[in-house]
């Protein structure tokens, strides 16, 4: 089949870029091979599904098969520029989502140059909805070079397309090039009906590169302004107009080759949500701050207590978990939806009170915000009880972490309320720290993960930097040296042990945990093995700088869904926090 999984089989993680617009992403592989989008949004159907068995692409590729692959994105964006080196010269194409997105309508620019030396490429289009069922449909060449299609529901045109044949419901044609010269290819795919004139390219490209230069600040206020920008343009791309950020573009990508534990995160979580807000304050930028207090609060304000962990973009429910029908990437499976909707997470509500302590840090907290809050807080007291799911979504359980984040919210949030009402709050996070130290302190003086579970976990960092307790409580002291010694190995670190094995064999390390463990120990006055977790972890990044969840440290290998937007807001707080001189004996997140 032309275009298909066969043609375009998957890749190793780290070989992928991403493109995206705030309201879907592609990923795109090193042979040219955009092999992943949903489209209109995030959590619709995707139409390139090859990533994952479908039959779905949209390739741009030498027609000379030996050819070396590079490529880089341009600074601060997500415009990538993919490179090949063939026998006869150098060859690249520019590849970007139009950005700002439309909700209703992706837009794929690729513009093939020819560097050194004439350029010959092959393009393939094969757009299939609904995860491969729908088959390009209706084609036609409505003006020279410009072909119409249905797929689905979807309306698809396709403008640089000269010289192009209609092959089992896919386009391929060849584009020849003499040295320096360019051609421009768009893909428009929408559920609505297009306009009556295509993209013009020029003007197009000159609005995606302003888009981004105007959005994307420097971050000269950090220890890696380079990597900051990126992340900070991942982050971003992973957020629409509406505020919300999905948890990453993709579903599926295993953790660990066939167990079970690939899940869909095409949807807007919390605690992420939360994260990427006060990362992004930290660094004194605001725009992604100001998105996540909006769309926390709204979730808040609609569902109270029963707060969802996770939400679609557009603040509905997560569907199910179901069978798309596709056998899946390699080692994982083809499932969409999410498990989520089972659960209670109870950090989410600290998480929340955090973002909201944040906010009026800077006064960026207004009326109705603030009320949320106090939804929140009213939450923590109905909830605090009930076993939840915790921050890594396990059986239900009284999670040491759990109720120590929300104390940390608690105190965060009382410092800006009516002393009477901040006092109340105040006295609240003292009961929660001492229910905590009642059933969940280890003998060893540390805290472990919940009442029957005596093993340490690297989330409980997460306390201490977001101001539950002081660094040097002895508590804090203690779990610092504990973590360090049962959960790091080689720079980086795991979460927790799942079982008697090795820790690398049960899973990969956590970055999220590594650089949790860079600021820890900054703030604990260590900035010299600060700095070590901090650029050992930086590095467990793909050829394109994107990080996943997790990273298998002996096959150095990426594993997990891509790109995961928690561990680049991590890596923008760290690279921030770490610039500055730790305090004498640590300090509180400000």
């Amino acid at each position: 089949m032309v275009g298909g999984v066969e043609e375009f089989p998957p890749h190793v993680l780290r070989e992928y870029a991403m493109l995206a617009d705030g309201e879907r992403a592609a990923l795109l592989g090193p042979r040219g091979d955009i092999v992943w989008m949903c489209a209109p949004q995030w959590h619709d159907d995707a139409v390139f599904s090859s990533m994952i068995g479908g039959s779905g692409c949209f390739a741009v590729t030498p027609t000379d098969p030996r050819f070396v692959w590079g490529g880089r994105y341009e600074d601060g964006t997500l415009i990538w520029v993919s490179r090949w080196i063939t026998p006869g010269g150098i060859t690249e194409c520019r590849e970007a989502l139009a950005y700002p997105g439309d909700p209703h309508r992706a837009i794929i620019l690729r513009r093939i140059r020819a560097v050194q030396g004439p350029a010959e490429v092959r393009v393939v289009v094969n757009a299939r909805a609904g995860f491969g069922r729908h088959r390009m449909s209706r084609l036609s060449e409505e003006s020279e070079g410009v072909w119409s299609a249905r797929s689905g529901p979807l309306r698809i045109r396709l403008t640089g397309a000269a010289g192009a044949k209609a092959v089992d419901g896919a386009l391929e044609f060849i584009v020849r090039l003499e040295e320096g010269a360019r051609h421009d290819l768009v893909l428009e795919v929408s559920d609505a009906e297009l306009p009556s004139e295509p993209v013009r390219p020029d003007e197009t490209w000159s609005a995606t590169e302003y888009g981004w230069h105007k959005e994307v600040p420097q971050f000269e206020n950090t220890i890696a302004s380079d990597d900051a920008r990126q992340s900070y343009a991942v982050l971003r791309g992973l957020t629409g107009a509406g505020g919300a950020m999905v948890a990453a573009a993709t579903m599926g990508l295993p953790e660990r080759a066939e167990q079970r534990r690939n899940y869909d995160y095409r949807y807007a979580w919390i605690r992420d949500q939360c994260f990427t807000g006060i990362a992004v304050a930290s660094c004194k930028e605001f725009p992604l701050l100001d998105d996540a207090v909006a769309f926390v609060a709204a979730r808040l304000q609609e569902d109270g207590a029963q707060m969802s962990p996770a939400y679609t973009v557009d603040g509905g429910r997560v569907p199910d978990e179901h069978d798309v029908g596709l056998p899946g990437y390699p080692g994982g499976s083809g499932r969409a939806g999410n498990w989520v909707n089972d659960q209670f997470q109870l950090d989410a509500f600290g998480e929340a009170l955090l973002l909201f302590a944040t906010a009026a840090d800077h006064d960026r907290l207004d009326l109705d915000q603030w009320k949320a809050a106090e939804i929140a807080v009213e939450a923590i007291a109905q909830r605090h009880e009930e076993p939840d799911a915790g921050i890594w979504e396990l059986e239900p359980a009284r999670w040491a972490h759990s109720r120590l984040i929300c104390a940390a919210g608690l105190r965060a949030i009382g410092r800006h309320a009516p002393a009477r009402q901040g006092s109340r709050w105040t006295s609240q996070a003292d009961e929660l720290i001492a229910d905590v130290t009642k059933d969940c302190l280890h003998p060893s003086g540390r805290w472990q993960r919940a009442p029957h579970d005596e093993r340490v976990d690297a989330a409980l960092l997460r306390p201490v930097l977001r101001g539950a307790l002081a660094p040097q409580d002895p508590r804090s002291v203690a779990t610092l040296a504990a973590i360090r010694e049962d959960l790091a190995r080689h720079g980086y670190v795991y979460r927790f042990r799942q079982d008697d094995r090795p820790l690398d064999q049960s899973e990969g390390a956590f970055l999220l945990c590594g650089f949790d463990l860079a600021m820890a120990l900054h703030q604990s006055g260590d900035p010299i093995n600060a700095a070590r977790f901090f650029e050992r972890n930086r590095a467990a990044c793909g050829t394109s700088g994107l990080f996943t969840e997790e990273y298998d440290v002996e096959q150095r290998q990426l594993r997990g869904n891509f790109p995961q937007a928690f561990v680049h807001a991590a890596m923008l707080e760290a690279a921030r926090r770490l610039a500055d001189e730790p305090p004498p004996w640590g300090g509180l997140n400000g």
